[in-house]
């Protein structure tokens, strides 16, 4: 198989090995040719992608994403009028406007998942590239590549998409609504942010950037790392050795490495707790306030998705439930359900429950699209007594509970699906269930 002649696998002289970051399999990785990947053969896990011309791909990504970005905040995102009444917002006033109400919590949280993050990623993203293409990384480039992979999951560009188009239609049928440059131009951004994320090569970036030190001797591949005192970085991939203790640190990239993470059970737990806490008074307590012709009329979650339903909006009605009702409660149920079947588990039944635990943590975040339907409606239906909307209390406590169960699912350890129990209280004492 012939692979491109500045391939890690071409540039090193050892076979590279890794352990998944889902199973704790280690096993070498195959030459790769671009447009082809490197898959666990224990659970499916991607270990590696290899693309063809990364840097340049990339760097003309984040480029033109970081372009409609800048376009999408210097122009007008959304107009209405009614009654001869009209108003119109542009996108950062998504942010402002919840600050004006006394939700600076909620303004945070949008600002953060819809312009600051994406951009600092998009940022990060060119800085590398460019050092890359010039065989020469810039300074703070490992620091800059491990904060990429933390930033990932917390950018929700596309989900707030889906809000503003949830948004337009709630208010269609009562005014008349007008798109601008700058909804265009933030559909082109969260478009060509998504490219962006899955044009990074990884494997290729973090070997370019600092090689790849030989693998520990003595390593056995087709067995589980955790018995042989290593651990794969999950930021860079390399593998590791241990000290005594289970802990360590990579060697390339510097990210704090455990055989298994420290109290993982006691942890996602906890924020289990908490998110089920919070989704008490979420569906409870209005999320938003709606006043027409003087008379207020609160509205809760579920009370949105009726009203959408009578109105004839069934396709919306339906994304709001699965959303804002159907995926938190399912996600609470499943990583409970894994937390409690951890000490039951086994290589027999590790595939299905990995591939619940991915469906988990992938579906979490578009639980934020309720929060930013209310974002973009506070902003934009704004005209006094005739027709406006205030936030109301459910918006932080629902909002509290899509953050809280992303947090559970990244400090669950899905290796513990695959380990064998009395293995695991062997050597892992600390994760047992209480």
């Amino acid at each position: 198989m012939e692979v491109e002649p500045n391939s890690p696998e071409v540039r090193v002289s050892r076979r590279r090995l890794r352990a998944c970051h889902e199973c704790d399999w280690v096993v070498a990785l195959p030459p790769l040719r671009p447009r082809e990947r490197a898959d666990c053969p224990r659970c499916g896990y991607t270990l590696a992608k290899r693309h063809y011309r990364p840097v340049q791909r990339s760097l003309a990504l984040a480029t033109s994403a970081l372009i409609a970005l800048l376009l999408a905040v210097s122009f007008p995102f959304v107009s209405f009028e009614v009654s001869g009444i009209s108003n119109r917002i542009e996108l950062t006033q998504t942010v402002t406007t919840l600050i004006g109400f006394h939700e600076p919590l909620v303004a945070i949280g949008v600002a953060l998942t819809i312009l600051v993050l994406p951009a600092v990623y998009l940022v990060g993203v060119m800085w590398l590239q460019i050092g890359l293409l010039g065989n020469a990384p810039l300074p703070y480039s490992r620091g800059i590549a491990r904060s990429l992979a933390h930033l990932h999951p917390w950018m929700m560009a596309d989900v707030f998409i889906i809000g503003a188009l949830v948004s337009l239609i709630k208010v269609a049928g009562l005014a008349q609504i007008e798109v601008g440059i700058s909804f265009w131009a933030f559909c082109a951004f969260a478009f060509l942010l998504l490219l962006t994320t899955q044009s990074i090569d990884a494997d290729w970036m973090w070997f370019s950037l600092a090689g790849e030190p030989l693998a520990p001797e003595g390593i056995r591949s087709g067995q589980t790392a955790a018995p042989q005192n290593l651990a794969g970085c999950p930021t860079c991939g390399l593998i590791n050795r241990l000290e005594a203790n289970g802990h360590g640190h990579c060697r390339r990239c510097g990210e704090s490495l455990h055989a298994r993470r420290p109290h993982s059970l006691q942890r996602t737990w906890a924020l289990l707790a908490a998110a089920t806490v919070m989704y008490v008074p979420a569906n409870v307590y209005p999320i938003m306030t709606t006043t027409s012709l003087g008379q207020s009329h609160p509205s809760t979650i579920i009370g949105g998705v009726i009203e959408l339903w009578q109105m004839g909006s069934w396709p919306v009605a339906a994304v709001i439930f699965t959303a804002s009702i159907l995926v938190p409660v399912c996600k609470l149920i499943a990583l409970s359900w894994l937390c409690l079947v951890v000490p039951r588990s086994s290589e027999f039944s590790g595939p299905t429950r990995t591939q619940l635990y991915r469906i988990t943590e992938f579906i979490g975040r578009w639980s934020m699209v309720d929060v930013f339907v209310v974002s973009i409606l506070v902003a934009l239906i704004r005209a006094g007594t005739l027709m406006s909307i205030t936030p109301g209390p459910a918006a932080l406590a629902f909002g509290s509970v899509v953050v809280l169960t992303m947090l559970a699912a990244m400090t669950f350890d899905p290796r513990l699906i695959w380990d064998d129990p009395q293995a695991r209280y062997s050597h892992h004492p600390q994760e047992k269930t209480p």
